[in-house]
């Protein structure tokens, strides 16, 4: 699956955060519907690669920090290790089985690599903010 769930709850964890106040956790979980055990781990992904600040203690929470604007589907999907492979033989380094016995470059490889770069393109394209917008 392309999108996965984590990916899914990043996507509406940055949209309770898109208002640019501090949010607990326990809110976020509230207003998007998502699971506790899974937001913090997700917000800590989300930390690391400086989308957000996690503030702990009495009056923690998390705020976006990062104008996402800048942030594409593909961006998030890596930070989530989400694997946007449509296909193993599209992963760098795959042994192709066919090529090896045959000695010549597999069609099948190569349009499914056409494919998996215009996809890349499209998820490259698409920024956070306008996935998340209202309007």
């Amino acid at each position: 699956m392309l999108i996965t769930r984590e990916t899914d709850y990043a996507l509406r964890i940055l949209r309770a955060l898109s208002g640019g106040e501090h949010v607990t956790t326990a809110d976020i979980c509230k207003k998007e519907l998502l699971p506790q055990q899974f937001v913090y781990k997700i917000l800590k992904k989300m930390e690391r690669a400086g989308l957000v600040l996690i503030t702990r203690g009495k009056d923690g929470g998390c705020r976006l920090i990062k104008d996402l604007q800048t942030v594409s589907l593909f961006d998030l999907m890596e930070i989530m290790e989400t694997d946007k492979s449509i296909s193993a033989c599209t992963q760098p380094g795959y042994p192709c089985a066919w090529r090896q016995k045959y000695g010549k470059p597999c069609m099948v490889h190569q349009h499914l690599q056409q494919i998996q770069r215009k996809l890349d393109d499209e998820l490259k394209a698409f920024r956070l903010s306008k996935i998340l917008s209202e309007d």
